[in-house]
């Protein structure tokens, strides 16, 4: 209760509904179409074909790989990514495609940070 000067009392309650910003305000006028009867109207969906991921396949080739693994001291996955400028996923099958062949040498890591070692030359 609040008790103005002239003897009157008025019963006012603080606080409220909080007023809604600009943008939330703006957004709810604009995504909520209504018909005549007040329900919002059905949007209709594209029928637009899926499109399919086209698979690229990136090969290293051999005398490229090997000149950039001869350079590096510690021979991971990651660095010759770097180092030749293609995805982790293909320097790693080039690594393993070289493991099997018996070029390098797993020596160490862990969890997928493998170390090899070049062996021979």
């Amino acid at each position: 209760m609040i008790e103005f000067n002239n003897g009157s009392e008025q019963k006012c309650s603080m606080g409220g509904m909080k007023k809604k910003s600009m943008s939330s305000s703006g957004k709810t006028s604009q995504n909520t179409p209504t018909d005549d009867k007040g329900k919002k109207a059905e949007t209709k969906k594209s029928t637009s074909k899926p499109t399919q991921k086209q698979k690229l396949s990136v090969i290293v080739e051999e005398p490229v790989g090997m000149k950039a693994i001869k350079g590096m001291k510690a021979i991971t996955t990651q660095s010759l990514s770097r180092a030749i400028g293609v995805k982790i996923s293909v320097a790693n099958a080039f690594l393993r495609s070289l493991e099997t062949k018996g070029l390098i040498r797993n020596i160490g890591g862990y969890s997928g940070h493998r170390i090899y070692e070049l062996l021979g030359n």
